[in-house]
């Protein structure tokens, strides 16, 4: 799971594996292959850079 936050300032966690596409528009977008979206304060190249550390520690360990 990565850490990301909300607009209104809460933390979530989130499963990359289920992430579809992330938009900026201006406002990063996430929206997840279930159909939910997700607006968050994190800049597009924030949750790229996010996704491949989890992964490397996925597959690290």
């Amino acid at each position: 799971m990565i850490e990301v936050t909300r607009i209104n300032g809460s933390k979530v966690l989130i499963n990359p594996d289920l992430i579809e596409i992330v938009e900026e528009t201006p406002d990063t977008v996430v929206a997840f292959t279930t159909g939910r979206k997700l607006i968050i304060k994190e800049g597009r190249q924030e949750i790229k850079n996010l996704v491949k550390s989890y992964r490397k520690e996925i597959f690290a360990g």
